[in-house]
């Protein structure tokens, strides 16, 4: 397999392979000085949609030893050298930290001529919202004075490509449901340039580009245009073959046994009406690669759908039923030329298990001669190990990882089909997961640099970034404060969590600046979003709500139930984050600035109890007025302190068993589960897993967004068993900044034996547990330099680096 180096990466012709994560992993200093200019094609309009194709022809007398470049693009671009694609990107970022990405093209090259192109695209008006744009551009930089001659300039040719138009998503289709990850494409086989990409290519037609300001680095002298260039940080997605498994139905022709498992060619007669239904067994994330020959004039689309619809309905119905459904979602078209072979892909990835392939021929036969798939991903490898000889977990495991490995690209995202977009909220725990199922913590480190880098003058991060759109939810930037702490007791890198203090210290500065003198939060600004509940339409808990009229328009107001504004479960997240940054304070900060915080966190933890706790019913309140009770508030409390020992078990138990709270949805349920673990309440884990037992009943491939009705079927937030069965039923856990030290207090349930290992900074901690009567026996093994203990059931035994068996037994 050839590869090529990129920073903190490695690209293979054969595919994209990640290089081994490392928390101190080099990389490669922002180039200087940018000797290449952005170019564009004259005459496009600078940010409206078109897809642009340029080229560079040079010639080498032998094929070096390396051939670096240094590429990227707006919106975004594919590379090809000598018409093999050696890379896209540039991986999603924000102006002020534009990705560039290095690739080392020697293995593409040969003595004589070699030609270097790109596909450039801008989306415009439909710009997916995660996609931040100045205007349309491209910038390519040879690293040394050797190649230099492929620099970005004059001497490069380029063209309009008027093959595309984009098909924006009839949002009547998905009931106006919120969706901004971009149109389909319509491809003219007609129009568009065949071969351009190749050195074979005759490209004496196309124009010179228009040569704009030199490019610059983010830390620039008085920089010439807005892209501020910084090198990419994490590796190149993956990319490997993946076939659709069936069809379930079909029209208007014979279908091969064999498709669409293997390529098999099925021809549409002329004049004619075929759809076929494909299923592709369980929700991928791919680029679709279609094959046609013949056929000119006619059309063969595609139509992508997480699950089929009972038609003028939102119900979905069991996900493997078809019958009486209907497809609804986003879709490509082919308008074919008649030439042969023709292979059409888009130039974004799509979401689906279902595909519906259409074909309406003109005067002509059309053969599809194969439709496929490309999975990509971010490169992702599922080290973590968990056997419980119970068939039911390990699907809600597999079921799970499927889950965080579609939400996972050049950022995590919320969902794959909807929005692509990276919320704090859902990217907390998705960083946990990537922890404890891969050890691979580069996205969470981007994500955290991210979120971070969106912080404006007012103190906030953005509840989502990148975006185009800017959006507050106040309490997401207390969720990236606990992020930080997240990574700081995972991975052990205290420069990186170092480096973030001063975001954090501006993040409480805002809330500081918000509480009143008793310490509680006065009325909040922006959408103070905590749980999709139905008892909450918008999200928000009693108090200061955020009320959203569908039909009409947005505004803030004082909840009527409660006019002093106060909210039981944003002060109990505040006090969280007080908590959280005493810790990094007090390890990689100031002691001063730790014991502020503490003494913060004090005062307000004694005005939450004053405020919220009711005495009668033994719960916190979500509201001063004490006629709002949830599981969320409860459950925040128990995490922030405010009871510990057997009246933390105590109210755990009311939590679970007082009908009337408001219930935690499927993302709150990762705080219900951790609440569980901290008040030794483990062993109830696993008779809380029934929202993701009637997800597998009900068919799903991956974890909804909320149980049904739902709009989407893959929100990562709902992996959070793949974090909390290791961490709580396994019972591996950090007891040190740094995972420096290991705690191992398993909580078995109903289980007799479990065994399994977790991704460790140092290599990896593997368990085996059995239970002999009330004691248990465990074998464990820790990586070099590492110590830790064990419990269980109020015996302890300390455990060092190796191999060690131990026997505890109950006192």
């Amino acid at each position: 397999m050839r590869r090529f180096a990129v920073p903190g990466f490695v690209l293979a012709l054969a595919g994209l392979v990640p290089a081994p994560p490392s928390a101190t992993e080099p990389v490669l200093p922002a180039v200087r000085p940018w000797t290449a200019r952005w170019i564009s094609v004259p005459d496009a309009p600078p940010t409206e949609y078109g897809v642009y194709h340029f080229r560079r022809r040079f010639q080498l007398g032998a094929v070096p030893a390396t051939f670096v470049v240094h590429v990227t693009a707006d919106n975004r671009y594919e590379l090809f050298a000598n018409g093999k694609r050696v890379a896209t990107g540039p991986a999603r970022g924000d102006l002020f930290h534009w990705r560039y990405e290095t690739v080392d093209l020697a293995p593409f090259l040969r003595a004589g001529e070699n030609v270097v192109a790109a596909v450039v695209w801008n989306i415009g008006s439909e710009t997916p919202e995660a996609q931040v744009t100045n205007v349309t551009g491209f910038l390519l930089q040879g690293d040394r004075p050797p190649e230099k001659d492929a620099d970005t300039g004059a001497g490069w040719k380029c063209l309009r490509d008027e093959a595309y138009e984009m098909l924006p998503l009839n949002r009547d289709e998905i009931r106006h449901q919120y969706y901004v990850a971009g149109p389909g494409d319509k491809v003219t086989a007609a129009r568009y340039p065949w071969g351009w990409e190749t050195p074979e290519f005759d490209d004496s037609a196309w124009k010179p580009p228009v040569v704009g300001p030199p490019a610059s680095s983010r830390d620039a002298f008085d920089a010439p245009s807005r892209w501020m260039l910084v090198p990419r940080s994490i590796p190149a997605m993956e990319e490997h073959p993946e076939r659709l498994d069936r069809v379930r139905r079909a029209s208007g022709v014979t279908v091969p046994a064999a498709f669409p498992r293997a390529p098999a060619p099925l021809t549409v007669p002329a004049r004619t009406s075929a759809r076929l239904l494909l299923d592709q067994g369980y929700l991928t994330t791919a680029y679709p690669e279609l094959v046609v020959s013949g056929g000119k004039g006619g059309s063969v689309g595609l139509k992508y759908a997480e699950n089929l619809w009972v038609p003028g309905t939102g119900d979905k119905g069991h996900r493997d039923q078809i019958e009486g459904k209907e497809m609804r979602g986003l879709r490509d078209l082919l308008v074919a030329d008649g030439g042969a072979r023709r292979l059409f892909r888009p130039l974004w990835w799509r979401t689906y298990r279902y595909v519906e392939l259409s074909v309406d021929t003109a005067d002509e036969p059309l053969t599809v001669e194969d439709l496929r798939g490309v999975f990509t991903g971010y490169p992702f490898t599922r080290r973590a190990r968990f056997d419980a000889a119970e068939p039911e977990l390990d699907r809600i495991l597999d079921v799970g990882w499927r889950t965080a490995r579609l939400c996972a690209h050049e950022t995590y995202m919320d969902c794959p089909y909807y929005e692509q977009l990276q919320y704090v909220g859902d990217t907390r725990i998705q960083a946990l997961v990537s922890y404890y199922a891969s050890g691979d913590d580069r996205l969470a480190r981007n994500a955290i640099e991210q979120i971070d880098d969106s912080r404006t003058s007012e103190g906030l991060t953005m509840s989502r970034f990148p975006t185009r759109l800017q959006q507050y939810i106040p309490p997401f930037s207390l969720w990236w404060v606990g992020m930080v702490h997240d990574y700081w007791r995972y991975r052990d890198d205290p420069a990186f969590v170092r480096a973030r203090l001063p975001g954090v210290r501006t993040v409480l500065s805002f809330f500081a600046a918000r509480q009143r003198a008793s310490g509680s939060l006065g009325p909040m600004p922006w959408w103070n979003f905590l749980d999709w509940t139905d008892a909450w339409p918008s999200g928000s808990p009693p108090g200061w709500n955020f009320v959203r009229d569908w039909a009409a328009s947005t505004s803030n107001r004082i909840d009527p139930r409660d006019p002093s504004g106060a909210s039981a479960p944003i002060d109990l997240q505040l006090l969280l984050a007080y908590d959280e940054a005493a810790d990094l304070e007090d390890d990689v900060g100031s002691k001063a600035t730790a014991a502020e915080y503490r003494q913060a966190a004090a005062r307000l933890r004694d005005e939450v109890e004053r405020l919220y706790w009711d005495e009668g019913r033994q719960l916190f309140a979500d509201t001063p007025a004490k006629k709002n009770f949830s599981q969320h508030a409860n459950v925040l409390a128990i995490l922030a302190g405010m009871v510990d020992g057997d009246p933390a078990r105590a109210l755990m138990g009311r939590v679970l068993s007082e009908p009337d709270l408001v219930p935690c949805s499927i993302y709150f349920r990762h705080y219900v589960h951790a609440a569980l673990n901290r008040t030794g309440e483990g062993d109830r884990l696993l008779d809380q897993l029934g929202p993701w037992r009637r997800m597998l009943a009900l068919g799903l491939t991956t974890w909804a967004e909320k149980e049904d009705p739902s709009r989407s079927e893959c929100h990562a937030w709902g992996a959070s068993p793949n974090f909390e069965l290791l961490r709580t039923v396994l019972g591996v856990d950090s007891a040190a900044p740094g995972f420096r030290r290991v705690r191992i207090r398993p909580f078995l349930g109903r289980l007799a034996r479990v065994s399994g290992s977790v991704p460790h900074p140092k290599g990896e901690v593997a368990v085996s547990l059995r239970r002999d009567g009330e004691a248990l026996e465990a074998d464990v093994r820790l990586p070099e330099g590492i110590e830790g203990e064990i419990l269980w059931r109020g015996a302890r035994a300390a455990v060092g680096p190796g191999q060690s068996k131990v026997r505890l037994t109950p006192p």
